[in-house]
């Protein structure tokens, strides 16, 4: 049973979270704000934070950027503003998904089965055996695990998504929207920002430039690549 954590000032927010994800089978956690969060994580395993952005004592932008410090666990970021700089902040910080308020209930559960689903297939058994190296980079898809000039590079589950798509084939040029589709499976709430900001999120920390990147690069007008 997959476990979920909802981090949330507001208790009738939470409630409602709560009532659906555990309607779906999972079971759930509740937290007040980004400290609470933080403390029940030293004592619990989960599979994926629902996370508010706007919360007293430690708001989710900087709860976000603590848990990334330790954590690869998907987060679903929540806010009541819909901009698209605030979008691109939340998932600068290390969310991996982004839902504004007032949302469907449903649409969260929705991108909650679709973040599960992704870490599921990450360490799915057929992939055991699925390393691939080029150059210094070095990706083994069982273990989740991403090396760059012998150093590991701590990747949030969309980021290692991404780099994996694009490292499994090398030379092949991907649109951004052919990589959202690909790696959230899924065609609502794509914007050329979200993949943007995955993509340098993982320039900045794999390349040693991340202006003239060695790895992931960007083919104007078409989209983007790993070349050997």
């Amino acid at each position: 049973m997959s476990v979920i954590l909802v981090v949330d000032d507001d208790p009738e927010i939470r409630d409602v979270i709560h009532v659906y994800l555990r309607n779906e089978g999972y079971d759930v956690l509740e937290a007040g704000d980004g400290a609470d969060a933080l403390d029940v994580l030293a004592v619990r395993t989960v599979d994926l934070i629902v996370l508010d952005v706007m919360m007293p004592r430690m708001d989710g932008i900087k709860a976000c950027m603590r848990i990334r410090e330790r954590y690869s666990v998907p987060i679903i970021m929540l806010s009541a503003k819909e901009g698209d700089l605030d979008k691109i902040v939340g998932l600068t910080t290390g969310a991996d998904d982004y839902v504004t308020k007032p949302f469907n209930p449903m649409e969260l559960i929705a991108r909650v089965k679709a973040q599960l689903r992704r870490q599921k297939m990450l360490v799915a058994p057929e992939a055991a055996h699925d390393c691939i190296a080029i150059r210094e980079l070095m990706i083994d898809t069982a273990k989740h695990f991403v090396s760059i000039r012998g150093q590991e590079a701590m990747l949030t589950p969309l980021e290692f998504s991404i780099l994996h798509l694009l490292a499994a084939r090398p030379g092949q040029v991907f649109s951004a929207e052919a990589i959202y589709e690909a790696v959230w499976k899924e065609r609502i709430g794509y914007t050329d920002n979200t993949v943007m900001v995955h993509i340098r999120n993982l320039r900045e920390k794999l390349e040693l430039n991340p202006k003239k990147p060695e790895y992931v690069k960007t083919v104007w007008g078409v989209g983007y690549k790993v070349d050997r």
